[in-house]
């Protein structure tokens, strides 16, 4: 009896890895059409690349909704159950409980829903690349709405009808994320940040950033963006850096990660940035235990992990003052007129500079937070039936000045800027938690070794080998919870944030 049970779950194993193998082949090539529509696609052909994508979405999905490959999997999933011994603890369990999960999850979404929601999404993308360009919310808002609801619709199918919807859309991101966890971790933000950001602008210290705006052209910014990535361990033979509107990172596999920026000639800064953000995602996937790859466990991380790593690089490396003493030289050679009496003291000070602003991607470390919570408290609105589509402008218009006393002067610097409004809900918080997360593993790993230090020295892969070992291994086989304290021996709390903001910037802002 055993010897049969054996062989049924060494053949059921084999036919799930042959099977989401051949569903890996769609989803990568469905990378690589999202890829081409955001870097180089031309504008009449952008909602038909999105039905390309929703193609092949719809054929990998049908793989996951074939009797073979839900039968199969229900059997390793009871055997696991009734017959623990019969699958050693191991990557072959970490497979079988994520697919499982990921099964049951999608088990009222049929193949059709799945292409359909993917057309809605990719119209939406064509739509609000429209609305933007002519900076027209109205150009955009039927596809939002017809978003808002498919989004909606798919969340109830997912969690029932006694789970709300928009908790649905967090746990899908932030596994084990609910609005009452985070209603409590952002009132804490809330409760802290809003004080400090109003002492710092009413601080008498003056930063300098006229140097910021002066222009560079861009093969010099290109020129600084290799040498970033080669400083923080980018492999440059397993990665790529293209450009776009808004950039992105896409892991297609262990050997192709791609990386996007924009440059802007009066900005460069603004480059610096999110190369290293984006650089950071790309270290997450690039250094993934090949278990991860081999056993398909990818989607087992979550965008809080993923985005506490590339901030982590942006900020907590990239914004430290080792970090801007470290790149002056060369920051100085590459672009010589924009830093021309500029010291390293106001380079960091400069980089460092916060003040209300109206765009996510451009803000500053310390109001960073507050975009974020903006859009969670519309979020839950939207989906709740809350607010209208016409409203919403309005809604984001007012909220940014409550929050940070200033107010969009039209819908391309305001609703219209993220493009995440073009597929899912849930997604934002992540940048939040991704602060939190690392904040907390930034004060354990200084247990082990000097990160200021590190940094000086011009060489970090001893920080590289740190995060490999403590935050990328176990990364896609924990829930978040069991990941932050597996790395730091303490639950989430957001105080390790908090005190480090008040810290850099009343000393920064001398108040």
């Amino acid at each position: 009896m055993e010897d049969k049970i054996n062989m049924q779950v060494q053949e059921d194993l084999a036919l799930i890895k042959k099977l989401l193998g051949e569903a890996e082949n769609y989803w990568h090539a469905e990378s690589i059409v999202s890829y081409d529509r955001e870097t180089v696609c031309p504008p009449d052909a952008l909602e038909e690349k999105g039905d390309l994508m929703a193609f092949l979405e719809r054929k990998a999905f049908e793989i996951r909704k074939s009797p073979a490959y839900t039968e199969a999997l229900t059997r390793l999933h009871l055997a696991l159950k009734e017959h623990e011994e019969s699958v050693p603890e191991g990557p072959d369990r970490d497979m079988i409980r994520l697919w499982y999960r990921l099964m049951t999850e999608d088990e009222k979404v049929t193949p059709e829903m799945a292409e359909h929601f993917s057309k809605v999404s990719g119209k939406a993308f064509a739509d609000w690349l429209q609305a933007r360009e002519k900076e027209d919310y109205s150009l955009f808002s039927d596809s939002l709405s017809a978003l808002i609801d498919e989004n909606r619709r798919i969340a109830v199918l997912k969690g029932g009808e006694d789970k709300d919807p928009y908790d649905t859309m967090l746990d899908e991101y932030e596994r084990g994320m609910d609005r009452a966890q985070l209603d409590e971790i952002f009132g804490a933000c809330r409760e802290r940040l809003v004080p400090l950001i109003e002492k710092v602008g009413k601080s008498k210290k003056v930063i300098r950033t006229d140097f910021l705006s002066r222009k560079v052209t861009v093969p010099a910014q290109k020129e600084m963006s290799e040498y970033l990535l080669c400083l923080i361990g980018f492999d440059r033979r397993r990665g790529t850096i293209g450009e776009v509107e808004h950039p992105f990172t896409d892991g297609f596999t262990a050997r192709d990660v791609r990386i996007t920026t924009h440059y802007f000639e009066d900005g460069f800064c603004r480059n610096i940035s999110t190369v290293l953000h984006e650089g950071g995602h790309a270290l997450f996937e690039q250094n993934q235990p090949e278990i991860s790859y081999a056993y398909f466990l990818r989607p087992g991380k979550t965008t809080g992990m993923h985005e506490s790593v590339s901030r982590f690089y942006e900020n907590r490396i990239g914004r430290s003052r080792a970090f801007t003493d470290l790149i002056y030289p060369k920051t100085a050679e590459l672009f010589p007129e924009a830093m021309d009496g500029v010291s390293p003291e106001q380079f960091y000070e400069g980089i460092n500079a916060a003040g209300p602003s109206l765009i996510r991607v451009d803000a500053d470390e310390l109001t960073y937070t507050m975009h974020v919570i903006i859009r969670y408290e519309m979020e839950k609105k939207m989906i709740a039936g809350q607010i209208s589509r016409d409203e919403i402008p309005a809604v984001w218009n007012d909220l940014y000045e409550k929050y940070l006393g200033i107010r969009p002067a039209n819908d391309r610097e305001g609703v219209l800027q993220d493009v995440h409004w073009t597929r899912d809900f849930g997604y934002f918080p992540g940048y939040a938690l991704g602060n939190i997360y690392n904040a907390m593993y930034y004060n354990r790993m200084k247990e082990d070794l000097d990160p200021e230090a590190e940094i000086r020295s011009g060489d970090l892969s001893r920080i590289g080998n740190w995060m490999k070992e403590h935050v990328y291994l176990k990364a896609d086989r924990q829930t978040p919870k069991e990941w932050i304290r597996d790395i730091t021996g303490r639950d989430l709390t957001p105080d390790d944030f908090l005190d480090y903001l008040e810290e850099k910037y009343g000393t920064l802002y001398e108040i």
